[in-house]
């Protein structure tokens, strides 16, 4: 058996930068790998790191990227901020977007287009698949990969809706789209489905979707005690303030007896009476999880009105066996059956009743969170997904 090798271009590999994606793509690939692929990743930011599931290639603008993330952070210091924040909607493409993009044009881009070539001779992939790093970036070089070496290049984009320019790509210092050629590349694969007529808009050739999902083996329930009744973890409540305030900070005043916990930071709505815990190292989430007896799923803004624009939490909280109460998803129900293996909530008064209806029933809450368990178990697992991205990019386990 020949087993399909990837080269994987990614934004990170090292999960102490916090990006969203990173974790997720751990678990994908890995179910690329129990799914028989040989894959060699390279970061985009940051120093490569080694697992049982992937080999390793170097990064070969450590210096500048590092370089660059120093700056910006210096300069969100002198503005009083943790880091540079973009407008909500629509952030403009100013003049240092673009400068940056020129400075990147004439010493990055280059460097990696001969680093991906030597790559490429010496791996002999079947597909190159670039996960997330902004397009812009690599503008040019899907072309000169196909054209030399004649392989599938795939763009994998994990963050739709929120990297497309009316979102501006949250506050990762790219606008991702601006000046990109989305139609280098022979597939764009995105996490939202109803985010692929825009990604057509701005030039994407064929597109697919491929949604989020868990590792089962990770995000399982863990023997331990409940010590928090209502418990919600994420980066930040930048798109999903509203939604805090209504699930956490209103509930809070109005349930005094219930235990309310935030875990993250940069957390700028009315939290009501809930404690922060500060950030949950990624080795310790599904404990933290199953010390809870209510988990909330708040997802988005723009995650939440595109349809089907799959983010990770719901999934990851099923398979932990999370009794799982979510702010309203366009498309959740694509996923879950809301009802009965998750709650959806419209207000802070539904909230209110949904958190003493599973505080007052320890067994229905357990159940629920069992149901969805099975649910992720049978349809949401990285191997299911990795199976599909496989056969999307067209490699397979071949004889």
């Amino acid at each position: 058996m020949r087993a399909p090798k990837i080269l994987a271009v990614a934004s990170a590999v090292d999960l102490d930068f916090r990006y969203g994606c990173t974790p997720a793509w751990w678990q994908l690939w890995k179910g690329l790998y129990e799914e028989g692929a040989d894959l060699v990743v390279t970061p985009y930011r940051g120093r490569p790191v080694e697992s049982p599931w992937w080999r390793t290639a170097p990064n070969p603008t450590y210096v500048e990227g590092e370089s660059f993330a120093r700056a910006r952070d210096a300069v969100a210091r002198l503005k009083g901020d943790t880091h540079l924040r973009r407008a909500e909607e629509n952030p403009e493409d100013g003049l240092g977007d673009r400068m940056t993009r020129e400075v990147i044009w004439r010493w990055v881009t280059p460097r990696w287009r001969r680093h991906l070539e030597s790559l490429i001779e010496r791996e002999r992939p079947d597909a190159v698949i670039v996960f997330t790093v902004p397009m812009a970036h690599l503008r040019g070089v899907p072309t000169a990969l196909r054209e030399r070496f004649g392989i599938p290049v795939v763009f994998y984009d994990g963050d739709v809706p929120m990297s497309l320019p009316e979102f501006g790509g949250m506050d990762t210092g790219f606008n991702w789209y601006h000046q990109a050629d989305p139609s280098e590349y022979d597939l764009l694969v995105s996490n939202s489905e109803g985010g692929l007529e825009r990604l057509r808009e701005l030039g994407a050739r064929d597109t697919a979707a491929v949604f989020w999902g868990a590792d089962p083996d990770f995000f399982a329930p863990q023997p331990v005690a409940k010590e928090m009744d209502v418990f919600f973890y994420g980066y930040g409540d930048k798109f999903r303030r509203e939604w805090v305030e209504a699930m956490v900070g209103g509930p809070s005043r109005r349930l005094p007896d219930v235990d309310f916990a935030l875990g993250g930071r940069d957390f700028r709505a009315d939290i009501g009476a809930a404690r922060l815990v500060g950030d949950v190292p990624f080795n310790t989430f599904a404990t933290a999880i199953s010390a809870a007896r209510i988990n909330l799923c708040i997802t988005r803004r723009s995650h939440a009105t595109v349809h089907a624009s799959s983010s990770c939490r719901p999934f990851e909280l099923a398979s932990a066996g999370a009794a799982i109460v979510s702010n309203p998803y366009d498309g959740l129900e694509r996923w879950f059956e809301p009802g009965s293996e998750l709650l959806i909530v419209n207000d802070a008064d539904e909230a209110v009743a949904a958190y003493r209806d599973l505080l007052g029933d320890p067994a229905q809450a357990e159940a629920m969170g069992q149901r969805a368990r099975e649910r992720v178990l049978d349809e949401h697992t990285y191997r299911h997904r990795a199976r599909q991205l496989l056969e999307l990019v067209g490699v397979g386990v071949t004889a």
